[in-house]
Protein backbone atom coordinates (compact mmCIF):
# COMPACT_ATOMS: atom_id res chain seq x y z
CA UNK A 1 0.00 0.00 0.00
CA UNK A 2 1.38 3.41 -0.85
CA UNK A 3 2.24 5.73 1.93
CA UNK A 4 0.39 8.53 0.60
CA UNK A 5 -3.10 5.84 1.16
CA UNK A 6 -1.70 5.00 4.43
CA UNK A 7 -1.36 8.88 5.03
CA UNK A 8 -5.11 8.76 4.13
CA UNK A 9 -6.47 5.56 6.29
CA UNK A 10 -4.52 6.96 9.68
CA UNK A 11 -6.45 10.21 8.90
CA UNK A 12 -9.83 8.97 7.88
CA UNK A 13 -9.65 7.26 11.17
CA UNK A 14 -9.18 10.10 13.44
CA UNK A 15 -12.24 12.21 11.54
CA UNK A 16 -14.48 9.03 12.19
CA UNK A 17 -13.46 8.26 15.62
CA UNK A 18 -13.50 11.98 16.92
CA UNK A 19 -16.90 11.98 15.15
CA UNK A 20 -18.01 8.92 16.75
CA UNK A 21 -19.46 7.48 13.72
CA UNK A 22 -19.24 4.16 11.90
CA UNK A 23 -16.17 2.50 10.23
CA UNK A 24 -13.56 3.16 7.69
CA UNK A 25 -13.31 3.49 4.17
CA UNK A 26 -11.92 3.31 0.92
CA UNK A 27 -14.63 4.38 -1.72
CA UNK A 28 -16.92 7.49 -1.59
CA UNK A 29 -20.99 8.56 -0.88
CA UNK A 30 -24.20 10.05 -0.50
CA UNK A 31 -27.48 10.31 1.26
CA UNK A 32 -31.37 11.17 1.10
CA UNK A 33 -31.68 15.01 0.75
CA UNK A 34 -30.56 16.56 4.33
CA UNK A 35 -30.24 19.95 5.01
CA UNK A 36 -27.09 21.67 7.10
CA UNK A 37 -27.32 21.53 10.89
CA UNK A 38 -28.83 23.82 12.81
CA UNK A 39 -25.08 24.04 14.54
CA UNK A 40 -22.78 23.44 12.08
CA UNK A 41 -18.91 21.99 13.39
CA UNK A 42 -16.28 24.56 13.13
CA UNK A 43 -14.71 24.51 9.82
CA UNK A 44 -10.88 22.98 9.74
CA UNK A 45 -8.06 25.71 9.94
CA UNK A 46 -7.20 23.62 6.31
CA UNK A 47 -10.56 24.50 4.95
CA UNK A 48 -10.22 28.35 5.87
CA UNK A 49 -6.92 28.42 4.38
CA UNK A 50 -7.78 26.67 0.80
CA UNK A 51 -10.58 29.47 0.86
CA UNK A 52 -8.12 32.09 1.54
CA UNK A 53 -6.03 31.06 -1.25
CA UNK A 54 -8.54 29.99 -4.04
CA UNK A 55 -11.09 32.77 -2.79
CA UNK A 56 -8.80 35.72 -2.19
CA UNK A 57 -10.27 35.86 1.19
CA UNK A 58 -8.38 36.92 4.47
CA UNK A 59 -9.04 34.34 7.38
CA UNK A 60 -11.80 36.09 9.21
CA UNK A 61 -13.32 36.74 5.87
CA UNK A 62 -14.03 32.77 5.35
CA UNK A 63 -14.80 32.18 8.75
CA UNK A 64 -17.49 34.61 8.52
CA UNK A 65 -18.33 33.20 4.82
CA UNK A 66 -19.18 29.80 6.02
CA UNK A 67 -21.42 30.94 8.92
CA UNK A 68 -23.16 33.07 6.20
CA UNK A 69 -23.77 30.44 3.57
CA UNK A 70 -24.93 28.18 6.49
CA UNK A 71 -27.39 30.72 7.63
CA UNK A 72 -28.82 31.48 3.88
CA UNK A 73 -29.03 27.61 3.15
CA UNK A 74 -31.64 27.69 6.26
CA UNK A 75 -33.27 30.75 4.64
CA UNK A 76 -33.86 30.08 1.29
CA UNK A 77 -36.52 27.24 1.90
CA UNK A 78 -38.96 29.58 4.31
CA UNK A 79 -38.10 32.43 1.73
CA UNK A 80 -39.25 30.37 -1.05
CA UNK A 81 -42.66 29.65 0.51
CA UNK A 82 -42.98 33.13 1.52
CA UNK A 83 -42.48 34.14 -1.89
CA UNK A 84 -45.55 32.17 -3.14
CA UNK A 85 -46.59 31.95 -6.92
CA UNK A 86 -44.03 35.46 -7.30
CA UNK A 87 -40.68 33.30 -6.41
CA UNK A 88 -38.62 34.73 -9.36
CA UNK A 89 -34.98 32.42 -7.77
CA UNK A 90 -32.53 33.33 -4.99
CA UNK A 91 -28.78 33.66 -4.82
CA UNK A 92 -26.27 34.34 -1.68
CA UNK A 93 -24.65 37.99 -2.12
CA UNK A 94 -21.03 37.77 -0.97
CA UNK A 95 -20.94 41.44 -0.24
CA UNK A 96 -24.08 41.76 1.90
CA UNK A 97 -23.52 37.88 3.47
CA UNK A 98 -27.32 37.65 3.10
CA UNK A 99 -29.50 35.31 0.67
CA UNK A 100 -31.25 37.51 -1.84
CA UNK A 101 -34.94 36.43 -2.74
CA UNK A 102 -36.10 37.66 -6.29
CA UNK A 103 -40.14 38.45 -6.62
CA UNK A 104 -42.22 39.53 -9.01
CA UNK A 105 -44.45 40.99 -6.66
CA UNK A 106 -44.10 43.81 -4.03
CA UNK A 107 -47.23 42.79 -1.42
CA UNK A 108 -44.66 39.97 -0.90
CA UNK A 109 -41.77 41.78 -0.06
CA UNK A 110 -42.60 41.97 3.76
CA UNK A 111 -43.46 38.09 4.35
CA UNK A 112 -40.38 37.34 2.27
CA UNK A 113 -38.02 39.82 4.65
CA UNK A 114 -39.61 38.46 7.69
CA UNK A 115 -37.59 35.13 6.54
CA UNK A 116 -34.24 36.97 6.89
CA UNK A 117 -33.68 37.59 2.94
CA UNK A 118 -33.23 40.58 1.23
CA UNK A 119 -35.77 41.19 -1.16
CA UNK A 120 -35.09 42.51 -4.99
CA UNK A 121 -37.79 42.64 -7.36
CA UNK A 122 -38.09 41.30 -11.02
CA UNK A 123 -39.90 41.08 -14.08
CA UNK A 124 -40.40 37.31 -14.50
CA UNK A 125 -40.85 34.40 -11.86
CA UNK A 126 -39.27 31.34 -11.83
CA UNK A 127 -42.47 29.29 -12.99
CA UNK A 128 -42.27 31.39 -16.02
CA UNK A 129 -38.07 31.47 -16.32
CA UNK A 130 -38.24 27.05 -15.95
CA UNK A 131 -40.56 27.06 -19.04
CA UNK A 132 -38.59 29.09 -20.77
CA UNK A 133 -35.86 26.87 -19.98
CA UNK A 134 -37.65 24.03 -21.21
CA UNK A 135 -38.55 25.22 -24.32
CA UNK A 136 -35.14 25.62 -25.04
CA UNK A 137 -34.14 22.23 -23.58
CA UNK A 138 -36.62 20.93 -26.50
CA UNK A 139 -34.54 22.67 -29.48
CA UNK A 140 -31.69 21.04 -31.10
CA UNK A 141 -28.64 22.75 -29.96
CA UNK A 142 -25.09 23.24 -32.49
CA UNK A 143 -21.97 22.60 -31.28
CA UNK A 144 -20.93 26.38 -31.17
CA UNK A 145 -23.97 27.09 -28.16
CA UNK A 146 -22.13 25.96 -24.82
CA UNK A 147 -24.90 26.17 -22.68
CA UNK A 148 -27.96 27.80 -21.04
CA UNK A 149 -29.29 28.32 -17.45
CA UNK A 150 -31.98 29.99 -15.55
CA UNK A 151 -30.58 33.47 -14.06
CA UNK A 152 -32.58 34.83 -11.26
CA UNK A 153 -30.39 38.06 -11.06
CA UNK A 154 -31.37 39.19 -14.75
CA UNK A 155 -34.47 37.54 -14.54
CA UNK A 156 -33.88 35.55 -17.90
CA UNK A 157 -32.53 32.37 -19.31
CA UNK A 158 -28.77 33.24 -19.96
CA UNK A 159 -27.81 31.40 -23.07
CA UNK A 160 -23.86 30.92 -23.57
CA UNK A 161 -22.23 30.79 -26.95
CA UNK A 162 -19.00 30.60 -28.25
CA UNK A 163 -17.06 33.50 -29.07
CA UNK A 164 -15.23 32.10 -32.07
CA UNK A 165 -18.88 30.33 -33.48
CA UNK A 166 -21.22 33.02 -32.26
CA UNK A 167 -21.67 34.38 -36.51
CA UNK A 168 -22.35 30.90 -37.79
CA UNK A 169 -25.34 30.41 -39.19
CA UNK A 170 -26.49 27.65 -36.51
CA UNK A 171 -25.65 29.72 -33.87
CA UNK A 172 -27.52 32.69 -35.05
CA UNK A 173 -30.53 30.55 -35.69
CA UNK A 174 -30.52 28.78 -32.85
CA UNK A 175 -30.37 32.11 -30.45
CA UNK A 176 -33.25 33.48 -32.65
CA UNK A 177 -35.21 30.43 -31.99
CA UNK A 178 -34.02 30.75 -27.92
CA UNK A 179 -35.65 34.04 -28.26
CA UNK A 180 -38.90 33.14 -29.28
CA UNK A 181 -38.89 31.15 -26.01
CA UNK A 182 -39.12 33.46 -23.31
CA UNK A 183 -36.86 36.26 -21.57
CA UNK A 184 -32.94 35.43 -22.86
CA UNK A 185 -29.93 37.09 -22.35
CA UNK A 186 -27.39 35.95 -24.68
CA UNK A 187 -23.45 35.94 -23.35
CA UNK A 188 -20.09 34.63 -24.84
CA UNK A 189 -17.49 31.97 -23.48
CA UNK A 190 -14.51 31.78 -24.22
CA UNK A 191 -14.49 27.63 -24.88
CA UNK A 192 -16.98 24.76 -25.47
CA UNK A 193 -16.90 22.71 -22.21
CA UNK A 194 -16.01 19.03 -22.10
CA UNK A 195 -15.91 16.02 -19.81
CA UNK A 196 -13.33 15.08 -17.28
CA UNK A 197 -12.51 11.23 -18.26
CA UNK A 198 -8.71 10.15 -18.99
CA UNK A 199 -6.87 7.94 -19.83
CA UNK A 200 -5.47 5.38 -17.52
CA UNK A 201 -2.28 7.16 -15.10
CA UNK A 202 -1.31 7.47 -12.00
CA UNK A 203 -3.05 8.57 -9.13
CA UNK A 204 -5.72 7.42 -6.28
CA UNK A 205 -8.82 6.96 -8.69
CA UNK A 206 -11.40 4.18 -9.82
CA UNK A 207 -10.79 2.82 -13.31
CA UNK A 208 -13.28 1.40 -15.73
CA UNK A 209 -11.63 -0.21 -18.70
CA UNK A 210 -8.80 2.43 -19.89
CA UNK A 211 -10.58 5.63 -18.14
CA UNK A 212 -9.90 6.96 -15.21
CA UNK A 213 -12.43 8.79 -13.04
CA UNK A 214 -12.88 10.16 -9.66
CA UNK A 215 -15.42 8.77 -6.69
CA UNK A 216 -18.10 11.24 -5.81
CA UNK A 217 -19.66 10.51 -2.44
CA UNK A 218 -20.11 7.47 -0.21
CA UNK A 219 -23.67 6.19 -0.04
CA UNK A 220 -24.86 3.16 1.67
CA UNK A 221 -23.51 0.53 -0.11
CA UNK A 222 -21.38 2.03 -2.92
CA UNK A 223 -20.39 5.04 -4.58
CA UNK A 224 -22.07 8.04 -6.95
CA UNK A 225 -20.16 9.26 -9.84
CA UNK A 226 -20.18 10.55 -13.49
CA UNK A 227 -22.70 8.64 -15.87
CA UNK A 228 -19.75 9.62 -18.74
CA UNK A 229 -17.39 7.50 -17.10
CA UNK A 230 -19.31 4.27 -17.95
CA UNK A 231 -22.13 2.03 -19.08
CA UNK A 232 -24.10 0.12 -16.35
CA UNK A 233 -22.57 -3.21 -15.70
CA UNK A 234 -19.21 -2.18 -16.32
CA UNK A 235 -16.81 -3.44 -14.02
CA UNK A 236 -14.81 -0.84 -11.56
CA UNK A 237 -10.68 -1.04 -9.90
CA UNK A 238 -9.39 1.04 -7.85
CA UNK A 239 -6.41 2.78 -7.68
CA UNK A 240 -4.08 -0.82 -6.71
CA UNK A 241 -5.87 -2.54 -9.59
CA UNK A 242 -8.13 -4.56 -7.05
CA UNK A 243 -11.81 -5.16 -7.89
CA UNK A 244 -14.40 -2.58 -6.34
CA UNK A 245 -17.90 -3.69 -8.06
CA UNK A 246 -19.49 -2.49 -10.93
CA UNK A 247 -22.27 0.45 -12.74
CA UNK A 248 -25.15 -0.44 -11.23
CA UNK A 249 -26.80 2.45 -13.36
CA UNK A 250 -25.72 5.54 -15.10
CA UNK A 251 -27.27 7.83 -17.53
CA UNK A 252 -25.61 10.07 -20.03
CA UNK A 253 -25.78 12.32 -21.52
CA UNK A 254 -29.55 14.21 -20.46
CA UNK A 255 -27.86 13.51 -17.12
CA UNK A 256 -24.34 13.08 -16.36
CA UNK A 257 -24.73 10.77 -13.05
CA UNK A 258 -24.25 7.04 -11.73
CA UNK A 259 -23.58 4.41 -8.78
CA UNK A 260 -21.35 2.20 -8.22
CA UNK A 261 -21.83 -0.82 -5.51
CA UNK A 262 -18.71 -1.77 -3.49
CA UNK A 263 -17.42 -5.05 -2.21
CA UNK A 264 -14.47 -7.36 -2.45
CA UNK A 265 -12.64 -5.48 0.59
CA UNK A 266 -13.97 -2.17 0.01
CA UNK A 267 -15.81 -0.02 1.66
CA UNK A 268 -17.59 3.67 2.45
CA UNK A 269 -17.11 6.37 4.46
CA UNK A 270 -18.59 9.76 4.54
CA UNK A 271 -15.25 11.47 4.13
CA UNK A 272 -14.38 13.69 1.10
CA UNK A 273 -10.08 13.62 0.40
CA UNK A 274 -8.55 16.93 0.63
CA UNK A 275 -5.25 15.12 -0.93
CA UNK A 276 -2.88 17.37 1.31
CA UNK A 277 -4.00 20.51 0.67
CA UNK A 278 -6.67 20.60 3.72
CA UNK A 279 -7.84 18.02 5.92
CA UNK A 280 -9.84 15.16 5.10
CA UNK A 281 -13.48 16.35 5.47
CA UNK A 282 -16.35 14.72 6.74
CA UNK A 283 -19.87 14.09 5.03
CA UNK A 284 -23.14 15.54 7.24
CA UNK A 285 -25.53 16.31 4.39
CA UNK A 286 -26.48 17.68 1.61
CA UNK A 287 -27.78 20.82 2.14
CA UNK A 288 -27.73 22.68 -1.04
CA UNK A 289 -25.79 25.71 -1.19
CA UNK A 290 -27.59 28.88 -2.96
CA UNK A 291 -25.90 30.87 -5.97
CA UNK A 292 -23.07 32.48 -5.07
CA UNK A 293 -21.89 30.55 -2.56
CA UNK A 294 -18.71 29.48 -1.76
CA UNK A 295 -17.68 25.32 -3.03
CA UNK A 296 -14.34 23.17 -3.17
CA UNK A 297 -13.93 20.25 -5.69
CA UNK A 298 -12.02 17.34 -4.81
CA UNK A 299 -10.73 15.04 -7.47
CA UNK A 300 -7.70 12.26 -8.94
CA UNK A 301 -6.15 14.62 -11.27
CA UNK A 302 -6.10 18.24 -10.05
CA UNK A 303 -7.18 17.69 -6.10
CA UNK A 304 -8.52 20.37 -3.90
CA UNK A 305 -9.79 23.34 -5.23
CA UNK A 306 -12.44 25.98 -4.39
CA UNK A 307 -14.70 28.79 -5.88
CA UNK A 308 -18.26 29.76 -6.54
CA UNK A 309 -21.26 28.57 -7.26
CA UNK A 310 -22.58 30.50 -10.46
CA UNK A 311 -25.75 29.24 -11.66
CA UNK A 312 -27.74 26.43 -11.03
CA UNK A 313 -30.56 24.73 -13.33
CA UNK A 314 -28.19 25.05 -16.25
CA UNK A 315 -28.26 22.82 -19.70
CA UNK A 316 -24.69 22.47 -20.60
CA UNK A 317 -24.27 21.31 -24.67
CA UNK A 318 -21.55 18.52 -24.97
CA UNK A 319 -20.24 17.11 -28.12
CA UNK A 320 -22.17 13.71 -26.45
CA UNK A 321 -25.25 15.61 -26.07
CA UNK A 322 -26.78 18.13 -23.93
CA UNK A 323 -26.78 17.25 -19.83
CA UNK A 324 -29.50 19.14 -18.14
CA UNK A 325 -30.47 20.69 -14.91
CA UNK A 326 -26.66 21.51 -13.81
CA UNK A 327 -24.72 23.86 -11.51
CA UNK A 328 -22.15 25.68 -13.01
CA UNK A 329 -19.16 26.96 -10.81
CA UNK A 330 -15.76 29.00 -11.02
CA UNK A 331 -14.18 26.20 -9.52
CA UNK A 332 -11.27 24.61 -11.85
CA UNK A 333 -10.93 21.00 -12.87
CA UNK A 334 -8.55 18.61 -15.11
CA UNK A 335 -8.91 15.41 -17.65
CA UNK A 336 -9.08 12.28 -14.87
CA UNK A 337 -11.49 14.47 -11.88
CA UNK A 338 -14.46 13.31 -13.59
CA UNK A 339 -17.28 11.87 -10.62
CA UNK A 340 -15.09 13.74 -7.97
CA UNK A 341 -17.04 15.53 -4.77
CA UNK A 342 -18.38 18.89 -5.15
CA UNK A 343 -18.56 20.21 -1.25
CA UNK A 344 -19.76 23.23 0.61
CA UNK A 345 -18.85 23.37 4.01
CA UNK A 346 -20.00 19.98 5.47
CA UNK A 347 -22.71 19.52 2.79
CA UNK A 348 -22.76 17.26 -0.32
CA UNK A 349 -23.93 19.19 -3.34
CA UNK A 350 -22.97 17.33 -6.19
CA UNK A 351 -20.33 14.86 -8.86
CA UNK A 352 -18.33 16.62 -11.09
CA UNK A 353 -19.37 16.85 -14.85
CA UNK A 354 -17.58 18.73 -17.17
CA UNK A 355 -16.41 22.12 -18.05
CA UNK A 356 -13.30 24.27 -19.37
CA UNK A 357 -9.98 25.33 -18.92
CA UNK A 358 -7.62 23.80 -16.40
CA UNK A 359 -6.04 24.73 -12.78
CA UNK A 360 -3.06 26.32 -14.11
CA UNK A 361 -5.05 28.99 -16.01
CA UNK A 362 -8.71 28.66 -14.51
CA UNK A 363 -11.74 27.85 -15.80
CA UNK A 364 -15.47 26.73 -15.17
CA UNK A 365 -17.21 23.30 -14.19
CA UNK A 366 -20.29 21.66 -13.93
CA UNK A 367 -21.71 19.36 -11.28
CA UNK A 368 -24.99 17.02 -11.75
CA UNK A 369 -26.65 17.61 -8.16
CA UNK A 370 -25.94 14.97 -5.31
CA UNK A 371 -29.65 15.00 -4.64
CA UNK A 372 -30.75 14.34 -7.85
CA UNK A 373 -28.47 11.36 -8.21
CA UNK A 374 -30.02 10.09 -4.92
CA UNK A 375 -33.73 10.20 -5.80
CA UNK A 376 -32.79 8.73 -8.90
CA UNK A 377 -31.28 5.75 -7.56
CA UNK A 378 -33.28 5.53 -4.00
CA UNK A 379 -29.41 6.04 -2.25
CA UNK A 380 -29.24 7.12 1.34
CA UNK A 381 -25.78 9.53 1.47
CA UNK A 382 -23.36 8.19 3.99
CA UNK A 383 -23.48 10.99 6.39
CA UNK A 384 -21.61 11.53 10.34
Amino acid sequence: MRSTTVLRVALTTGLLAGAATLGLTQAAAGEAPLTAAATPAPASSAVISAMQHDLGLTRQQATTRLAQETAARGVERAARRAAGASYGGSWFDAGSGALVVAVTEAASRDAVEATGARVTLVEHSQRQLDSTMARIDALDAPAGVSSWHVDPKTSSVVVDVVSAHKDDNDVRSFVTRARAAGPVVVRQTAQAPTTYAAGTVGGDPYYTGNVRCSIGFSVYGGFVTAGHCAQPGASVRGWDGSYIGNFQGSSFPDNDYAWVNVGSGWWTVPVVLGWGTVSDQLVRGSGEAPIGASICRSGSTSHWHCGNVLAKNETVNYSQGAVHQMTKTSVCAEPGDSGGSFISGDQAQGVTSGGWGNCTGGGQTWYQPVNEILNRYGLTLHTT
